[in-house]
């Protein structure tokens, strides 16, 4: 058990974590990484890095755009993950859009069959549970950041029967929301709302040529006239940043990491200075807790958990006997007799409730 077995007494996991549910404060924000939906059959960018090497690129392409993409897959060939080998090239912007455009029609198909599952068993996503868990209090807002592309975050909210918020208005043709704020409201009382800021954009954002934007949900199809708003690894990366919707974005996710009480990471590897800096500004300067479960530690967040700029933090990965538990006062880690690395099984122990 995660209560006698890690801290002595009854406590469990979520109380010295700092992630049980009550509302006198901000409820802890959640930080979904890859791994996050990897779980649920959604490819990664090691997946991404080899459908990338396979496609052919268009003809229309320019005899420099065509070396600068040799180069490219050249960079992966000789063991470079997918963003280091974009860093390594100048792609042109209609090269950018082919990414994204390649990234989404790869990453699509595996996100809808999640959306299938979902539709037959409205409980396969944990991530439903924890939203539950969370708004089991006074709370009316729990704060999302994932730098995923994915929709699992607000295929879970929907699950969950509470609505959720990216920063655009509601319904199937979307345009951006002016205000952080914008909620429904049911007999004048606000719903509670899962705010889900995703730094690098959505399978179901999309901007046209003139730089108008619209988020459509459900669709299939890129319309016509537009590019997904997928802001994919590479140089380009910091730059698009600066451009909305990306700019308002991040600062609404600076903003929840800034009043946060508790960070929450699930598959997530710190390998992203978008997401992390404030994150990890609180941890040094507040010792805000953290709790990271994920199958495998990148080398990131040793390096990060490791360094002591982390005071109160547990992290839970992979183990022979089920799990291999880190915190602040035990940073060797110690072994678990249970797979608390997987979402599901954290939160029986977080709650005491099996699903």
């Amino acid at each position: 058990m995660v209560g006698k077995g890690l801290y002595g007494g009854q406590e469990r996991a979520g109380d010295r974590a700092g992630i049980r549910a009550g509302g006198a404060q901000p409820a802890p924000v959640i930080i979904l990484g890859s791994g996050a939906s990897a779980a649920h059959g959604v490819p990664g960018m090691g997946a991404l890095a080899l459908q990338l090497s396979a496609v052919k690129p268009p003809t229309s392409w320019t005899a420099d755009e065509r070396s600068e993409w040799d180069k490219f897959i050249a960079q992966l060939a000789a063991g470079d993950d997918l963003e280091s080998a974009l860093q390594a090239v100048r792609p042109t912007e209609r090269q950018t859009q082919f990414v994204a455009s390649e990234t989404r029609a790869f990453l699509l198909p595996h996100d809808l069959r999640v959306l299938q599952t979902l539709v037959a068993d409205r409980r396969a996503l944990p991530l439903s549970r924890l939203y539950l868990h969370l708004f089991d209090s006074t709370h009316k807002t729990v704060n999302v950041v994932t730098p995923n592309y994915d929709q699992l975050a607000e295929y879970a909210a929907d699950a969950a029967d509470v609505s959720t918020f990216t920063g655009f208005n509601y319904g199937y043709l979307q345009s951006r929301a002016r205000h952080s704020n914008t909620r429904v409201f049911v007999n004048r009382q606000v719903t509670r709302t899962v705010a889900v800021w995703k730094v690098h954009g959505s399978l179901d954002w999309f901007q046209d040529s003139a730089g108008q934007i619209i988020g459509v949900r459900g669709m299939r199809d890129v319309p016509t006239g537009y590019s997904p708003l997928m802001i994919t690894p590479g140089i380009d990366k910091y730059r698009l940043t600066h451009g909305e919707p990306f700019r308002t974005i991040l600062g609404r996710s600076d903003a929840a990491l800034e009043n946060a009480r508790a960070y929450f990471c699930v598959g997530y590897g710190f390998n992203d200075e978008h997401l992390q800096t404030k994150l990890i500004e609180r941890c040094d300067r507040d010792s805000v807790p953290l709790v990271v479960i994920t199958k495998e530690l990148t080398t990131s967040a040793r390096t990060f958990l490791g360094g002591g700029r982390c005071r109160r933090y547990l992290a839970i990965e992979e183990g022979t006997m089920g799990a291999r538990a880190y915190m602040h006062d035990v940073p060797n880690g110690f072994d678990v007799d249970q797979p608390i690395w997987r979402l599901d099984r954290f939160l029986n122990e977080m709650t005491g409730v099996s699903a």
